[in-house]
């Protein structure tokens, strides 16, 4: 009996390594997978990209867009140039670095008067870029922004 029994013993070691190593597989997994998703469970395409370039500052002809493709009260992203312009209030345009101040991920979206992180959640209010929303703890660089006519561009 001392064998089935130490056999058993043996066998539950194992067993016990083995669900061990597999449950610590399925976690990394999990948090490999969360990584890739929105608070709001859609598809994050943001990335952090750590000691980012500056962003590049526009030309006399480099319009970013039309005052009338940026919302009242929203803002809208320009990935290329890493910039986020925002109409606050009728007529007011205010322009931010499109780079989260958390962790450096481009930004997602703009939405309920926020400028929001697809990376970890964090918000920033589109009239100054203050921090709304954790976990970013410094609100987003100023982009001075050259308003000609109805073209909005960098200064």
């Amino acid at each position: 009996m001392t064998e089935t029994s130490d056999l058993q013993g043996e066998h539950g070691a194992r067993r016990r390594t083995l669900f061990t190593g597999a449950g610590a597989i399925g976690v990394a997994g999990f948090l490999a997978a969360c990584g890739g998703e929105t608070p709001q469970g859609g598809t994050n395409t943001s990335t952090p990209t750590g000691n980012a370039a500056p962003p590049p500052t526009g030309g006399a002809s480099d319009v970013l867009a039309k005052k009338s493709d940026i919302p009242v009260g929203g803002g809208k992203i320009f990935g290329e140039q890493l910039v986020v312009v925002t109409q606050p209030t009728a007529g007011t345009f205010a322009g931010f670095s499109a780079m989260c101040t958390h962790q450096q991920c481009v930004l997602a979206k703009v939405e309920g008067g926020t400028i929001n992180c697809g990376c970890h959640g964090s918000k920033f209010a589109i009239s100054d870029g203050s921090v709304r929303n954790g976990p970013a703890t410094t609100r987003l660089e100023k982009r001075e922004l050259k308003i000609e006519g109805d073209d909005i561009k960098l200064a």
